[in-house]
């Protein structure tokens, strides 16, 4: 069953932010993962005003997982520190 991957992530420091996004992208890629929405337009119907926001697909609960523990995003985790907040949950599909 396919898991997925939720983030809303507030920018403070592009420049810093950047970092992140360079080294983040080979643990994705490492695990299966693909990108079903990556900031661009929104609108916000309920909730708080968040700035952006992330959908990952993956082939598996533990791949999901496994992506997020594994050396590689955590090494680009500590590129975002400072940079942004963020707010990840992993979530398992529907058959």
């Amino acid at each position: 069953m396919k898991a997925y991957w939720i983030a809303h992530v507030t920018v403070s420091d592009p420049e810093a932010y950047a970092g992140y996004q360079a080294l983040a992208p080979a643990a994705f890629a490492a695990h299966g993962a693909r990108f079903l929405a990556r900031g661009g337009a929104h609108e916000v119907m309920e909730g708080p005003v968040l700035d952006r926001h992330v959908v990952i697909e993956f082939p598996s609960l533990q791949a999901a997982k496994a992506c997020y523990a594994s050396p590689e995003y955590q090494a680009a985790r500590t590129r975002r520190d400072g940079a942004a907040t963020a707010h990840v949950v992993i979530v398992e599909g529907l058959a």
